[in-house]
């Protein structure tokens, strides 16, 4: 294999997206703790639940890259299989070989982490045919995929109860941030045709209900200090995250674009806030 169809796949993947994905994982199985005496090997659990996170979501977007060719030659044209740096025959066998892996890393895991992966696995296979044109249907999937990499580090663990928390702020807050990329990819979209949530409302309602979605989850976030053993400190941790994240859902109105990636940087503060507040329990 040469080196530009090896660097092709290697990008298909989104590396940053999948490395991402395996922390959030991994997160989650620190903040649920191990409450499940039947877990004998919870290092094990926690290493194949993140090895199965990354091999599943690397398989998410290759997958969805092959079907997205004809809308990414007109919103992203450097990504691989437009510029032909990889075929759409090579894309969609790569991303079968990652599914592959991904159920035999989840097959290690306790049944309910085996549950959620199979519900998710179907839902990535499903995304771009059956639901991302659907308007506001397509956002909901991917917000639910990328909170439940919370719960399934829990469930590898054998608890969700904490982490389940986090799945809810996490997937009210992606859901926000899809919608605004779809703000960003309205003219490949409607070329496509399309009909996601911006297309189907127009923007600025569409981005209001962004706006909207992330205020809950702001308004939400304190919950895990009435609810569970995180003290004082989660809140002091959070409380930068929340403020990045409604400037961010702001700016959106006036730059998509910034208010996206600042969006993305608000969801990791919170994030660390959950882990600073586990850490806080346990001194």
């Amino acid at each position: 294999m040469d080196d530009g169809r090896a660097r092709g796949l290697f990008e298909l993947t989104r590396p940053g997206n999948t490395f991402a994905a395996g922390v959030l994982t991994l997160i989650g199985a620190f903040v649920a703790g191990i409450t499940d005496q039947s877990v004998a090997d919870p290092v094990g659990n926690v290493t194949a639940a993140v090895a199965a996170t990354w091999l599943a979501t690397a398989a998410g977007n290759s997958i969805n890259d092959y079907f997205d060719r004809e809308i990414d030659a007109i919103n992203a044209p450097g990504r691989p299989i437009p510029r032909g740096a990889v075929t759409p025959r090579e894309a969609l066998w790569f991303s079968a070989a990652l599914f592959v892996g991904a159920v035999l890393a989840t097959l290690t895991l306790p049944p309910l982490a085996i549950a959620i992966a199979l519900v998710n696995l179907l839902a990535l296979l499903l995304y771009t045919e059956w639901f991302k044109g659907l308007p506001g249907v397509g956002n909901a999937v991917v917000a639910y995929l990328g909170g439940s990499t919370f719960l399934f580090g829990g469930a590898a663990v054998g608890s969700i109860a904490e982490s389940g928390v986090l799945f809810v702020l996490a997937a009210l807050s992606t859901l926000t941030r899809e919608i605004v990329k779809d703000v960003e990819d309205m003219a490949g979209d409607r070329e496509e045709g399309l009909n996601t949530l911006p297309l189907a409302i127009g923007a600025r309602p569409a981005l209001a209900v962004g706006a909207a979605l992330l205020v809950i989850a702001v308004a939400a976030s304190p919950l895990p200090y009435f609810w569970t053993a995180f003290g004082a400190v989660y809140l002091a941790a959070v409380a930068p995250a929340d403020a990045v994240m409604l400037y961010a859902a702001y700016e959106s109105f006036e730059d998509p674009t910034a208010g996206q990636s600042h969006l993305k940087y608000g969801m990791f503060l919170a994030a660390a806030a959950f882990v600073v507040g586990r850490v806080a329990t346990l001194l």
